[in-house]
């Protein structure tokens, strides 16, 4: 095969076919095979799951690290081998740690996402096949319609009415018309209207179309690649930065404090600088918790399996906590609100009387549309089996979402009929006259009034409208948009759409749960009126698209919060009523399956979408549902909720105990003769209060954890670990004076009991900060239980190992332990007391 002209627009169809080696029929399965792996995957980069090796490797890219690394190298320029290598054995131990866990949660990732993959219709073997979109290769011939992704820069075979979406490349706020030809090799990628291009989607009709080329070699992927681009922060993510940002500070004032101090007021000859620097270092290391992004990981991935439980697949992890957080989530009503199985109820002509001939007209369009597949036409076909024996297709206008009509073009013998489809109101803008029951012909204007009222009272009774109209063009084989003009107005098709049953006991579960929903519909203001009233709505306040237009942006952030209901929206008003949410200060989630859900999907905190949803609605979602039930999506919330709570008592622990220890040691290092701890010891504590953590992921989570959204906040943390860092201080410099001035420890004593101390309640207290309850109402699960235990009795086995004395720990006698036991005992019950002191006083 050769290489893609790059000026693939300006070349014949025929001369692009065969520099691809391909053909009009499509590629083999072996040789789309052959080429997917000579060429990889159609991806803008690697995918997310890294090789073992690779991942492994970037265990080693924090700074902590970084900063340890150059610590044991520095030890080996001063000829200190022994602690070098006790450095890099830490390290290692941590790194595979590390690994370990994050191994695991991609693979069960990968797994998950493959049930929601999106798909490209490709012919292969001349036959239509769904294929996985990075599975389309160069040569590939796909088939598109409204609502698919482009899976590659393309060049178009034939169309219909083909317009597409390509704002993300050119900024068009409007669809770019295509068709098939050739143009000039010059022409500006605006311009290239015989193309279409990866990250762009079809808005209307059909096309069939040749890929050129793939991944990074496409013009999305050019500009990726230039830009970097990355998809926008979370809320959960901005968290987790902003506490980075704070741990940095406090390590950063600490360390230099410390080290200043002990070069400064120190004897050098007893005392050297280099040790003070490495104590320092390792200050550095114990004040970090290490482990956190794979302590991430880990919670979003078991998150994320928990949910998937719950028929809700997560595509974009940091999203989970995000769902967690979210206090509104706007939503369409079909589907959702209501059953989702449209049905029709009636055809009535313009005077409101039942119409055989309006239904037949409203069939004849929806059995011959060839559009995307919507509820709508399925509903008509199945309504009732008509004979269309004597009916052929000659062409057809399919919808789009700026005309809100669909047009077909048939043939009855020698007369040529043109059938439109759609919005009332713009079905009625095409038309001058109407055709009565009795068959006379009138303007327009003299049934409009009638028509009018009788769309008022249907609306009122929760009826959803279309209009049906016809116009005979003689013997016309084709027809354009030009010619939905001075048609005849036939009548109403009714439908209706019932609320689900149960759906206000599942409104009601996303209140309790502090989620308020706010619908958002096209439907007009009395359907949505109606519609509210059925689901125990009291008091209802509506907004509609056309008040939303004469409001500013000031004005409409001022309106959305106490809006419960969005009618007569238009698509680029919902993604305006999702950023004026987002600036009101709410984390919104937006739920939709619809091409004209795109751009709100994208401006949502948490975007979710549904596995029969359009390809493009589907790829920009967070979040997708296998039921469209908001049963599950309640499900879901509180998943997110707890994988988000498991996240904070890690951050609780480490900005606890690990501060208060750290803080004890610096303290101990101004006044004591000796280091309180060795550098190599402070590493190992760090290393090993981290370990029962990694289990965390499997705990229970209380009640109130899930009762209400929670969202970072950096003062409540730095208040946690004000509290509970002092009160571990306390009983570390308790410990300082049992083993000093009641056992009179020696050094090596001293440095073994404060460690065995140290880890013993920097891991018991986790079983007690973990929970807002007493550690009996709130038992941990039996993992963290284990964890912890296994921790705690490797502490204390550790001093009597060969092990232990290479590490400059020492056997104790009897009574250092039981003292170091009651100290411990004492931290433990004295935890209890504190937290719920803390929680009485500081609101979370």
């Amino acid at each position: 095969m050769n290489p893609p002209d790059p000026a693939f627009w300006s070349l014949p169809t025929r001369e692009q076919l065969d520099r691809l080696q391909t053909s009009a029929q499509g590629l083999s399965s072996g040789e789309a095979q052959r080429r997917l792996a000579e060429m990889g995957s159609n991806l803008l980069k690697p995918r997310g799951r890294s090789g073992a090796l690779t991942l492994l490797l970037n265990q080693f890219k924090s700074p902590m690290i970084l900063i340890l690394l150059f610590a044991a190298g520095l030890s080996c320029f001063l000829q200190d081998a022994f602690d070098a290598a006790t450095i890099l054995a830490i390290i290692l131990v941590s790194a595979l740690l590390g690994f370990w866990q994050e191994h695991g949660a991609a693979n069960a990732i990968q797994r998950l996402l493959a049930i929601v993959r999106i798909k490209a219709t490709a012919l292969r073997d001349g036959k239509p096949s769904d294929v996985p979109a990075e599975e389309i290769v160069p040569g590939d011939v796909v088939l598109l319609q409204a609502g698919d992704a482009v899976p590659g820069d393309c060049l178009i075979l034939e169309s219909r009415d083909l317009s597409v979406d390509e704002s993300v490349l050119t900024g068009e706020t409007y669809p770019a018309e295509k068709e098939a030809g050739t143009l000039p090799v010059d022409t500006p990628l605006a311009k290239r209207s015989n193309s279409a291009f990866l990250g762009t989607h079809v808005s209307s009709g059909t096309a069939t179309v040749l890929v050129v080329r793939t991944g990074r070699s496409t013009e999305f992927g050019a500009i990726s690649e230039h830009l970097r681009l990355r998809p926008p922060e979370t809320e959960f993510e901005r968290g987790v930065r902003r506490f980075s940002y704070f741990l940095m500070e406090v390590t950063l004032i600490l360390v230099i404090a410390i080290f200043a101090v002990n070069v400064f007021l120190r004897d050098h000859a007893q005392y050297p600088v280099i040790e003070a620097f490495m104590f320092s270092l390792a200050l550095a290391v114990g004040l970090t918790p290490q482990l956190l992004p794979a302590i991430i990981s880990v919670n979003l991935a078991h998150g994320a399996k928990k949910m998937a439980e719950n028929q809700v697949i997560v595509r974009r992890l940091p999203a989970i906590e995000n769902f967690g957080s979210m206090n509104v989530l706007c939503s369409d009503k079909t589907g959702t609100i209501t059953e989702g199985v449209v049905r029709v109820h009636s055809a009535v002509d313009a005077q409101g009387q039942d119409s055989r001939k309006t239904f037949q007209y409203a069939h004849l369009n929806s059995s011959f549309e060839t559009g995307f597949t919507n509820p709508i036409d399925e509903a008509i076909r199945a309504h009732k089996k008509l004979d269309l024996s004597g009916y052929q297709k000659l062409d057809e206008i399919p919808y789009d979402f700026t005309r809100k009509r669909l047009t077909v073009l048939v043939a009855e013998g020698q007369r040529h009929l043109m059938v439109t489809k759609g919005a009332l109101s713009n079905v009625l803008s095409v038309c001058d006259s109407a055709e009565t029951g009795e068959g006379r012909i009138e303007e327009i204007a003299v049934v409009r009034q009638a028509i009018d009222e009788r769309f008022k009272e249907l609306s009122a009774k929760g009826f959803r409208t279309l209009g049906v109209a016809y116009r005979d063009v003689g013997q016309r084989l084709s027809i354009t948009r030009d010619d939905e003009s001075t048609m005849t107005f036939l009548g109403i098709l009714v439908l209706f759409d019932p609320p689900k049953a149960g759906i206000q006991t599942a409104i009601e579960t996303l209140k309790l749960l502090g989620v308020s929903l706010k619908i958002i519909t096209g439907d007009n203001h009395l359907v949505a009126a109606h519609l509210a009233e059925q689901i125990g709505a009291k008091a209802v306040r509506i907004l509609t698209g056309d008040e939303i237009r004469q409001l500013s942006d000031g004005a409409l952030l001022r309106r959305v919060t106490n809006t419960d209901v969005f009618a007569e929206i238009e698509p680029n008003q919902k993604e305006r009523i999702v950023l004026a949410l987002k600036k009101s200060g709410n984390v919104v989630g937006y739920m939709g399956d619809g091409i004209n859900d795109v751009s709100a999907l994208h401006a949502a905190d948490v975007s979710i979408s549904v596995d029969t949803a359009v390809d493009v609605a589907k790829d920009a979602a967070d979040i997708v549902l296998l039921a469209r039930d908001l049963d599950v999506l309640a499900g879901g919330v509180r998943e997110g909720r707890a994988t988000f709570a498991n996240t904070l008592k890690y951050v609780f622990m480490a900005t606890s105990a690990n501060f208060g220890n750290m803080f004890s040691m610096a303290g101990a290092s101004l006044f004591l003769p000796f280091l309180p701890l060795l550098p190599k010891q402070v590493l190992l504590m760090n290393l090993m209060t981290d370990f029962p953590e990694m289990s965390i992921a499997t705990d229970r989570v209380d009640p109130e954890w899930i009762e209400r959204p929670k969202r970072w906040d950096i003062g409540f943390i730095r208040k946690f670990m004000i509290t509970f860092g002092i009160l571990s201080s306390v009983f570390d410099y308790l410990t300082f004076g049992v083993l000093l001035l009641i056992l009179h420890a020696t050094t090596g004593q001293f440095r073994t009991g404060w460690f065995v101390e140290s880890v013993a309640s920097a891991s018991l207290v986790v079983l007690v900060i973990r929970s807002r309850r007493f550690l009996g109402r709130s038992w941990p699960s039996k993992y963290l239980l284990a964890a912890t235990l296994l921790v705690i009795a490797a502490t204390v086995v550790l001093p009597f190992t060969p092990l232990g004395r290479i590490l400059g720990f020492c056997p104790l006698p009897a009574p250092f332990w039981c003292l170091i036991a009651v100290v411990v005992l004492a931290y433990i019950v004295a935890a209890e007391f504190v937290k719920r002191w803390f929680y009485r006083h500081v609101a979370f």
